[in-house]
C-alpha cells in the first residue's frame, strides 16, 4: 500500500462550508432568470447542449458576475471571452466596431437613503444608509466586438498546462482543514471524498490529477452537509463534474463533459435547475479566487456605465 498525507499551510482562511443561496433582489432580475433557465431546459429535452455548455464555460471566464448576468451573457454571445461597457474599452485603448450589438446586462441601482433631521440628531454614526433600489439594463461588449491596441494576457488564466494552479489549489483544500492522500487503494477510483478527506490515485497526468481534485473537493464543500440530503448521488456527482468543468476550462484544460442529459436528473423542475447551476457557480467562482496570482486583486460584479444598446 502506498499513502501519502500533505500538511496544510498556515496562511489560507478557511472557506465557510454553507452556502447560502443568493435570491434575486428584484423581480426584474428573477424573470430574466427563469426565462434563461426555461431556455436551457427546452434545450436539452431537444438534446442540445450546447448552451448549457457555453454557461458553464462562462461561469469560469465570468465567475466575478452574478447568476443572472452569467446567463445573459451566455444566451447573447456564447463565445464571448472578456466582456467590458464602452468607455472601459476605450480607457484599454480600444474602440467598440461600428454596429456592433451590446449585450444586455442587468445593473444594480444603487442610491443613498438620509435619514430626518430628527434621526440625524441623535446622533447616529450611520445616519445615511445605501440601499438598492432595483436594476436598470446596462450593455457590454465582448472583445471580438472591438478593435485598438492589443489587451495583455489575462493574468489568472494558464494555457498549456496545469502549471502553478496545482500547488495553490492544494493549499486551498488544506486550509479548509481537508486531509489529502494519494492512495493506490482506491483504484479503480480516481479520487474519493471521505468527509473530510480527500484519497488520490496516484500516477495520473496534472491535468486529469487536477480536474480529480477539483471534482472531489467539490463534494466537500457541497455534499457533506444538508445539501447532500436535498440531492440524489447522480446529481452530486453531475454538480462535482460542472464545477471541474467550469475550473478546468477555466485555467485552459481541455475538457471533455458531455451535458446532453443534465436537465433529465432535475425532471425538468426548473427552480431545483436554478439552485443548483447558482450552487455550481458559487462553489466554482470560490475555487478561481483560490488559483488566482497572489498579487491579484479579485474585482467584483462591477457596475458598467449605461450605454446604448448598439455602437455608433
Amino acid at each position: 500500500m502506498t499513502t501519502a498525507t500533505i500538511a496544510a499551510p498556515s496562511n489560507i482562511t478557511p472557506f465557510a462550508q454553507n452556502l447560502k443561496t443568493q435570491q434575486p433582489k428584484q423581480q426584474t432580475a428573477k424573470e430574466a432568470i427563469a426565462a434563461n433557465v426555461q431556455a436551457l431546459i427546452e434545450q436539452l429535452e431537444q438534446g442540445h447542449s450546447e448552451g448549457l455548455t457555453a454557461y458553464l464555460t462562462a461561469m469560469g471566464r465570468f465567475h466575478n458576475y452574478s447568476f443572472g448576468n452569467i446567463l445573459e451573457i451566455a444566451r447573447q454571445k456564447p463565445n464571448a471571452t472578456r466582456v467590458a461597457g464602452l468607455h472601459a474599452w476605450n480607457q484599454l485603448g480600444r474602440k467598440v466596431k461600428k454596429g456592433e450589438r451590446g449585450i444586455r446586462i442587468l445593473a444594480p441601482v444603487i442610491g443613498v437613503h438620509r435619514k430626518k433631521d430628527a434621526e440625524a440628531e441623535k446622533g447616529n454614526r450611520d445616519q445615511n444608509q445605501t440601499i438598492l433600489f432595483g436594476f436598470r439594463s446596462a450593455y457590454v461588449f465582448d472583445v471580438s466586438q472591438t478593435e485598438g491596441k492589443d489587451l495583455p494576457e489575462l493574468s489568472e488564466r494558464v494555457t498549456g498546462d496545469v502549471g502553478e494552479s496545482r500547488e495553490r489549489l492544494v493549499d486551498f483544500i488544506l486550509a479548509q482543514g481537508i486531509q489529502l492522500e494519494f492512495n493506490e487503494n482506491i483504484a479503480p477510483a480516481l479520487g474519493m471524498s471521505y468527509g473530510g478527506r480527500i484519497a488520490i490515485l496516484p500516477g495520473q497526468g496534472e491535468a486529469e490529477e487536477f480536474s480529480t481534485l477539483v471534482h472531489e473537493l467539490s463534494h466537500e464543500m457541497l455534499h457533506k452537509a444538508e445539501r447532500r440530503t436535498a440531492t440524489t448521488k447522480t446529481m452530486r456527482e453531475t454538480e462535482a463534474e460542472a464545477i471541474a468543468f467550469v475550473v478546468g476550462r477555466t485555467i485552459g484544460l481541455s475538457m471533455g463533459w458531455a451535458s446532453a442529459n443534465y436537465i433529465h436528473l432535475y425532471n425538468g423542475n426548473a427552480a431545483l435547475l436554478t439552485e443548483s447551476l447558482e450552487v455550481i457557480k458559487q462553489t466554482a467562482s470560490v475555487i478561481l479566487k483560490a488559483l488566482e496570482q497572489p498579487t491579484d486583486k479579485p474585482g467584483e460584479d462591477t457596475t458598467p456605465e449605461p450605454q446604448s444598446e448598439n455602437a455608433a
